[in-house]
């Protein structure tokens, strides 16, 4: 009769906790699971051409290989030293150069003597090829840290000066003279209704200069760096390493969306007033 009772008792309130904690824990996951479905079928399907022979298998060496190779790298120490260095010096240069576009974009855009005066120069330098600065760097600098860390600084600096000086100059006039009519002080100006207006639009310019940091990294470990991913790349390449190439650029990729990942997390509380059309995914 026990038994009965216990297979037929009706379920209580919170039986189905478990339930919904499990439904709730699939939904987080959700966006997850769906973007790292495209690349491991990238992944998979080269995997299976090179096997099958569709595809070469010595200058192209399948996942497996590459993936050896990362797992031999890791083993001895070297690819967290690599990683480590190659992230110290973007942080810095990223840091350094998002500092002096923040604050030129703000005066020249701001300013309309200021963008007379400086922004034709600046857009002139900003047409200048990375590469093109390697030489006078190392003149400057030599080959050490300095040297790689400004040129860093200088792919990170134009993205995020344009990006200021675009949103400030491009704030609508009709919601600054609303601010003005409701007496705002210059502080509440700036903090009611400039600061929102330009944010997304900043955000944008630091993910943007964040990426191109990520570029001119190779760049400047090209410069006679013997650490670093791009010091990676060149060993393979001068030793014939076609897998510990792809190990690099794939760990470029990786690394590189986990700092554009942290920059989103930590502007997300600035931006939450945001309602867009995609906010909810």
């Amino acid at each position: 009769m026990a038994f009965l009772e216990a297979v037929f008792l009706k379920r209580q309130p919170g039986d189905d906790l478990p339930l919904r904690q499990g439904a709730s824990l699939l939904q987080l996951l959700k966006p997850v699971l769906i973007s790292v479905l495209f690349p491991l079928l990238v992944l998979a399907g080269w995997e299976l051409g090179v096997r099958s022979g569709v595809i070469g298998g010595r200058l192209m060496p399948p996942p497996s290989r590459v993936l050896t190779a990362l797992s031999s790298l890791a083993a001895s120490g070297e690819l967290s030293m690599h990683i480590g260095v190659t992230l110290r010096r973007v942080l810095v240069g990223f840091v350094t150069g998002a500092a002096a576009g923040t604050v030129l974009g703000a005066v020249t855009g701001s300013s309309p003597m200021a963008s007379r005066l400086l922004d034709p120069t600046l857009q002139a330098l900003r047409a200048i090829p990375s590469i093109a600065w390697v030489p006078l760097f190392i003149l400057w600098f030599g080959i050490f840290e300095t040297s790689k860390v400004a040129l860093i600084a200088v792919g990170v600096f134009f993205p995020v000066y344009l990006g200021v000086h675009g949103a400030i100059t491009g704030v609508d006039r009709r919601i600054v003279e609303v601010g003005r009519v409701f007496r705002l002080s210059r502080l509440g100006l700036v903090r009611r209704i400039l600061l929102p207006s330009i944010l997304p639009s900043y955000v944008l310019a630091l993910r943007a200069g964040l990426g191109l940091g990520w570029m001119f990294v190779v760049a400047a470990e090209f410069m006679g760096a013997s650490e670093g991913l791009g010091y990676l790349l060149v060993d393979g390449q001068q030793l014939g390493k076609p897998d510990q190439i792809i190990a690099a650029i794939l760990v470029f990729a990786l690394v590189g969306k986990v700092t554009d990942t942290v920059l989103l997390l930590c502007s997300a509380p600035f931006l939450a007033w945001q309602d867009t059309h995609q906010g909810k995914r």
